[in-house]
């Protein structure tokens, strides 16, 4: 999308409000279902942030303790910080649950992962808005980021009127639902809010149906324990699962949207109240939708297949032996109701092979432990 040519700025200190304005009018014009705007400031969660480090938690994530302090102390993220933006992408519309069976055999993926890669179409416009206010705006100075960066994006997207974090810790959005991917940048001038933005309420009100959903329990009111999360198994572990969560994970190659998919403020029939522009499409970067994986494919893949299958996806931050540790625990799953003969002779192969890795042969053999009882 092209930017239109830069404004004739006087040669003074540009007013808050007016140095906002062209700033979400940039993003309107890069295609952001919402932004906002708020001032540096510390982190309101400090404590409970600290408490969830503390409680082992974050898992193998060690990059949240080490970064704990700038998390919670934005403002240092880039010299002269004054103010953040923060942008969200529409990834898929309400009333998009999962509500086609899959075919036995078949790994399910996220649906922010299914299209290209957000962490690269949503930079890629960060930094044609950030190139342009430079221009319009002379002197003034922005870091972009887009899940690269140590900041809470989430509490920062609340701070910027983008929606509320709900008990599943998503950002919520009264018009949008939670299939939300969020960005922003750190930037140098004063900005002020617009009049329209303003705080989202909480709307999670009594609701659990969050909770109640998960699959492997991970998640307390405003708090997901990382290491029970199917998302964390699935992507961000990188060693053997505990096979007590072997049935937990389902049918979930990649990520898992199950919190998401319960919530009724995602549902088709929910009446979203708020002053944001209605529902518009998802942006054009998440299409084509790849819903799954054949398990057997993956499971023969070598590492050139698995890159030639993920490169253009978010799903190529996990390596061959991790996808191939998801498809051997989703095999087995769709094994206990299944007859699949060539899938479970393959699990006995992986469990034997010498050329695999020794995570995967572990976990071929425990799913094939499970499978002869």
């Amino acid at each position: 999308m092209t930017t239109p040519p830069a404004k004739q700025i006087p040669n003074r200190s540009p007013t808050p409000a007016a140095a906002t304005a062209r700033l979400l009018e940039l993003c309107a014009l890069q295609g952001f279902a919402l932004a906002g705007v708020a001032p540096a400031a510390p982190s309101r969660w400090s404590g409970e942030l600290r408490a969830w480090l503390d409680a082992g938690r974050h898992g193998l994530m060690d990059y949240l303790e080490r970064d704990h302090n700038l998390r919670i102390e934005p403002g240092g993220l880039f010299p002269g910080t004054r103010s953040f933006l923060m942008v969200a992408d529409q990834y898929a519309l309400r009333g998009d649950a999962t509500d086609v069976d899959l075919p036995p055999g078949k790994g399910r993926i996220a649906r922010y992962a299914r299209g290209r890669d957000y962490h690269d179409t949503m930079k890629r416009r960060l930094h044609n808005v950030a190139d342009q206010m430079r221009i319009d705006f002379p002197g003034s100075g922005f870091r972009s980021f887009v899940d690269t960066v140590p900041v809470l994006e989430r509490e920062l997207a609340a701070a910027c009127g983008i929606g509320w974090q709900g008990k599943n810790t998503m950002i919520i959005n009264p018009v949008r639902g939670s299939y939300l991917l969020l960005g922003g940048a750190a930037c140098t001038l004063d900005l002020e809010p617009p009049p329209p933005q303003r705080p989202v309420q909480d709307a999670c009100g009594t609701c659990t149906r969050c909770i109640d959903a998960c699959p492997t329990k991970a998640i307390t009111p405003y708090s997901v324990d990382a290491t029970r999360c199917v998302s964390y198994l699935t992507i961000e572990r990188r060693t053997t699962l505990d096979p007590a969560l072997f049935p937990a994970i389902g049918e979930w190659l990649y990520g898992c949207d199950i919190c998401q998919e319960v919530c009724p403020h995602n549902s088709a029939a929910w009446s979203g109240r708020g002053s944001e522009r209605p529902v518009g499409d998802v942006h054009h970067s998440y299409f084509p939708y790849r819903d799954s994986f054949d398990l057997l494919e993956v499971l023969g893949w070598d590492v050139d297949a698995r890159r030639q299958a993920f490169k253009t996806t978010a799903m190529k931050r996990i390596t061959l032996e991790m996808v191939k540790r998801n498809a051997l625990i989703v095999a087995g799953n769709w094994l206990k109701e299944h007859d699949l003969p060539d899938l479970r002779a393959r699990i006995l192969a992986c469990a034997n092979d010498e050329s695999e890795s020794a995570m995967v042969r572990e976990t071929a053999l425990a799913v094939a432990s499970e499978m002869a009882r």
